[in-house]
């Protein structure tokens, strides 16, 4: 899987939340405007920007963006790890979405975070596997990630959902310290708004055969990118410090868009993180 971000939406993310113009970025990198166009455009470029100028203009880490440029990717992971733990991902209009289907391998009981585009494969899996599905947790309430929300309630009317909106009734909303158990998992939230004002990261621990923690987050952060804040990016950063990258290096994250990452790999790879 591609990462969700090539370079150009790196530094176009960048640049806007700055505030920075493209004539000035342009002349940092050393392109003409056309060439720096094309850049944000594609992702591509005939001739090396500086990448460390333009990155110390926008206000991204210079090595991380050139790695990004020369083609990082993270480490696969196969979900087997985590029993059980799946990926399904979607297309839409352009452009493609995940949502996460995980289950207690003893009681059977199943939790989906988002919804995706097409509630089919989750109803595949559901059936294919026997599971009974108890919870739905949305990390925010953007289209693409609760599109089929109301056909998923519809064969499931007793799912119990989770979520960080405001005006979710109230036994739907997530509370602070909030905990639960899926079978033997643990499932706790964490609010990590900038991209979305209701945006929550869910992490879920106590894996058999001590799995690492993962972190579903939704678009607060994708491999090596993060989801558009534009006025918010301060505290779109700052909450990814403070609620993602202070869980263990270890921890899966398990993004919205794109392929899934660890909170190691981003400290040492994202360029939105000096």
């Amino acid at each position: 899987m591609n990462l969700e971000d090539h370079p150009g939406d790196v530094i176009c993310k960048a640049r806007t939340a700055a505030n920075v113009s493209a004539e000035d970025a342009a002349a940092a990198a050393g392109l003409t405007p056309d060439e720096f166009s094309a850049l944000e455009e594609t992702g591509s470029f005939t001739k090396r920007p500086d990448f460390q100028a333009l990155a110390a203009k926008v206000g991204l880490h210079g090595g991380k963006l050139e790695g990004i440029a020369d083609g990082w990717l993270p480490q696969k992971r196969d979900l087997g790890l985590w029993r059980e733990l799946r990926q399904i991902t979607t297309a839409g209009t352009g452009f493609k979405v995940n949502c996460y289907l995980l289950w207690d391998e003893v009681t059977r009981e199943a939790a989906l975070f988002d919804t995706g585009f097409d509630a089919q494969p989750i109803f595949d899996l559901i059936d294919r596997n026997k599971l009974q599905l108890k919870h739905l947790f949305i990390t925010h309430t953007h289209a693409d990630h609760i599109a089929v929300l109301e056909p998923i309630r519809n064969r499931f009317p007793k799912v119990k959902l989770h979520s960080g909106a405001r005006n979710a009734p109230v036994d739907q909303r997530n509370r602070a310290n909030d905990f639960i158990h899926l079978g033997s998992l643990r499932i706790t939230n964490r609010d990590t708004p900038g991209h979305a004002e209701d945006g929550v990261t869910y992490v879920i621990g106590n894996w058999p055969e001590d799995a690492p923690s993962v972190a579903v987050v939704g678009d607060a952060i994708f491999a090596g990118s993060m989801g558009g804040a534009r006025q918010l990016a301060d505290l779109a950063k700052q909450k990814i410090r403070d609620q993602i990258f202070s869980l263990p290096a270890g921890t899966l994250i398990c993004p919205g868009h794109g392929p899934v990452t660890t909170v190691g790999e981003e400290k040492a790879n994202n360029p939105f993180f000096l």
